[in-house]
């Protein structure tokens, strides 16, 4: 990963007039990575106020499993920076400290494990628009973190020695690289030591008057798997696992969104499956709160092959910007472009923040504009194009790099609505839902641009004549905003009966016809498009009738996890179900209980629940058919747990009886059930974190609760009596 410094950092304002914001970097990594070196090794170098809080979070995921025995001790002090005075403290405190820290104007560095996005949702919470948020990822090699872990003596936390190693291979198996979407302005990943010594410089060379670029650096494949666990390095020859000799074998593939399927090759002998849909999105799938924003991301027009100035043009970019920010509302403008040594970035970005933009809903991104979102975890409904004035592919650049990843239903879709542009227009064109655009990134829609031209070998060239040129290009920008924003302000409007795949916000709801509609992100859809169309998936389909269609998750939460869907439009979740439906629900329901015979006649230990949740993430009303064993490693944080043992998943022969008499189901308040603790499924024990729940569950033996074993709601139906030993 190379970085250059001096391009890295902006220079320093000559007459000060405005101090660089305060930096929050969140350091992810295993322990053994390096986090506190590499923060000692900034602050010693850098000219910039740096406090370091470090909390041993180590040890408080996972060292139950390991040092039972262990007495928790943790240090939050750099900088003359204490918290209880040096003794031991909370995640609270050391949030309080960041907090006092960055209002100081000094930056921080979070120093603690970080490794999924639970863990770091709190501390990028302590940005805003003073504050940049970024993440120092450091991944480095397993073997190497294990060799410094054995090594160390005198660690804060205590966590050293060759009995670490299982800690952090507990550790490793949960992790999620940090995605921008997570509310992260700057993300640096380290793969090596040379990648971490370039990092070390690029933050020791930035001075308190400079910012750094925006975007991800050093990712060079953010899907990815994790490393192997600690533990297979660690293992003897003639050791095994014995979750590695379950017949089940799993393999990896590409799947729509850019998600990374299972083929399952089931342990009960039935076919293999390659499954691509799951009720939970992956980790590096589009996030709900990331597509609830209307986003454009959009590439500079004309600086490129049309050859206009850089500072006229990032003028124009600025002021238009400017003025359409009041008209925006909640959704964003994004400009893209490939390098992080870009001239127009740094440009844009140094007369933004002059003018005191917003940087949430307007900044910079460096990556592919064809694949933000499965490259860059950057969630964008509409792309602008660079185009020709032919609108036709080719020509090298944005346009042929747009037009070859729309593919033909993208040229096909553009000759629809014109043959040719003028300068200073825009296009809007509806990205058909065949397009890998559309199932993979989640676009919506391209807006084609046409720009002023100063190049003396393409048509239509000013000969150098700006007053002209700017004049057209900010008629570009106008065009292309205006066209972004009828799309941002019409999509809430359509009806759900008219069956349209929208990506604007997915849980936004608008009046019409006294109906209430919910909008769904593309890559939401996958369920939908299975029930439609069962013909086209017949790799992932188990069974398919008339009524429904039932296939594996992709991300089980148990040992044995079906989903059984509707086969009717306009049922997209239970709050549309109506007494109509109601020999539906029935026919869903004696098809899971069909799978559950199947199943426990090959393990009679299994128990299943059939039911619903009060608000699915994915559109298409479907059944969820999941033993309580909850034994998987998909099962990894509390909106997981909630979701299947509290009152927000409806057991079926309820939602049946409820609609039967009331004519609809009773929906469940998701925020408050979802922020409920984690209890036992069975004896109801409370347990602070889900690895210590998962651990307390494998041998829990109480029975269930009374009320789940009545009215057929645990199957098949259980006794007083506990699991049997």
């Amino acid at each position: 990963m190379e970085m250059d410094i001096d391009s890295a950092c902006k220079p320093k304002d000559e007459e000060e007039k405005a101090k660089g914001k305060p930096i929050a970097a969140i350091l992810v990594g295993a322990p053994g990575s390096g986090k506190s070196t590499f923060c000692e090794n900034v602050m010693r170098g850098s000219s910039r106020p740096w406090v370091r809080v470090c909390q041993d979070n180590e040890l408080e995921l996972l060292a139950s499993e390991v040092f039972k025995m262990l007495k928790k001790r943790s240090i939050y002090l750099r900088l003359q920076d204490t918290i209880n005075n040096g003794k031991s403290g909370t995640k609270p405190q050391c949030l309080k400290s960041a907090a006092a820290s960055l209002k100081e104007g000094k930056s921080v560095f979070i120093d603690r494990c970080n490794l999924d996005k639970e863990q770091r949702v709190d501390f990028v919470s302590l940005g805003g628009p003073e504050v940049e948020v970024h993440a120092v990822v450091l991944d480095l090699p397993t073997k190497l973190s294990i060799s410094r872990i054995v090594k160390r003596t005198g660690h804060e936390g205590n966590l050293q020695g060759g009995k670490a190693a299982a800690v952090v291979n507990r550790m490793l198996q949960n992790k999620e690289l940090p995605k921008l979407s997570e509310g992260f302005s700057r993300i640096t990943f380290c793969r090596n030591e040379t990648d971490v010594d370039a990092a070390v410089k690029t933050y020791t060379a930035v001075g308190p008057l400079d910012t750094l670029p925006h975007g991800c650096f050093g990712q060079k494949d953010p899907n990815a798997k994790t490393q192997l666990g600690i533990m297979r390095f660690l293992k003897r020859p003639h050791e095994t696992n014995t979750r590695d000799s379950v017949p089940s074998q799993l393999t990896e593939e590409k799947g729509p969104c850019g998600k990374t399927q299972e083929t399952v090759s089931s342990s009960s002998g039935m076919p293999s499956q390659k499954i691509k849909v799951s009720e939970d999105t992956a980790p590096g799938s589009i996030s709900q709160d990331e597509s609830d924003i209307p986003t454009l991301a959009f590439p500079s027009i004309s600086t490129a092959d049309f050859q206009f100035d850089l500072e006229k043009a990032s003028d124009v970019i600025v002021g238009k910007v400017e003025e359409f920010m009041d008209k925006l509302g909640n959704a964003r403008l994004v400009l893209v472009d490939l390098t992080e040594r870009s001239k127009i970035l740094s440009l844009v970005r140094a007369k933004a923040a002059e003018k005191k933009i917003d940087s949430k809903r307007f900044f910079t991104f460096i990556g592919d504009i064809c694949q933000l979102y499965t490259k860059g975890g950057l969630c964008c409904n509409v792309i602008a194009n660079a185009a020709n004035w032919r609108l036709k592919p080719g020509g090298g650049g944005v346009n042929a790099a747009i037009f070859n990843a729309g593919g033909p239903a993208l040229e096909a879709a553009t000759k629809e609505q014109a043959r040719s542009l003028l300068p200073g227009n825009a296009l809007v064109v509806p990205l058909p839902s065949t397009s890998p655009l559309y199932s993979k990134e989640g676009v919506t829609h391209v807006i084609h641009v046409l720009g002023p031209n100063m190049n003396p070998r393409r048509p239509n060239c000013l000969d150098n004549d700006y007053v002209k040129g700017c004049k057209v290009l900010e008629d570009a920008y106008s065009s292309l905003f205006k066209g972004f924003l009828s799309i941002a302000n019409t999509q809430v409007k359509v009806p759900r009966s008219s069956g349209s795949i929208l990506s604007g916000p997915s849980k936004l709801e608008d009046e019409i016809s006294g109906t209430k509609t919910k909008t769904w992100a593309p890559c939401l859809q996958a369920l939908y498009n299975i029930a439609m169309q069962p013909e086209k998936h017949n790799k992932q389909v188990l069974e398919a009738s008339d009524d429904v269609v039932v296939l594996n998750d992709i991300y089980p939460k148990a040992k044995q996890h079906l989903l059984v869907l509707a086969r009717i439009k306009g049922l997209d979740t239970l709050a549309d179900a109506r007494k109509e439906h109601l020999p539906l629900l029935m026919a869903m329901h004696e098809v899971g209980l069909r799978w559950v015979d199947k199943f426990v006649g090959e393990d009679a230990s299994l128990v299943f629940r059939l039911g619903y949740h009060s608000v699915p993430s994915m559109r298409q009303l479907h059944l969820h058919v999941i033993s309580q064993d909850f034994d998987s490693k998909h099962l990894k944080h509390k909106k997981h747990w909630n979701s299947f043992t509290t009152a927000f998943f409806r057991d079926s022969v309820d939602v049946m009886e409820e609609i039967n008499n009331q004519g609809k189901a009773t929906i469940q308040d998701e925020k408050r059930l979802m922020s409920m603790e984690l209890r036992c499924h069975r004896c109801r024990s409370a347990h602070p974190n889900i690895p210590r729940l998962k651990s307390h569950i494998s041998s829990c033996q109480a029975p269930f609760p009374a009320d789940l074993q009545k009215k057929g709601r645990l199957v098949p139906e259980q006794t007083n009596s506990g699991r049997d030993p």
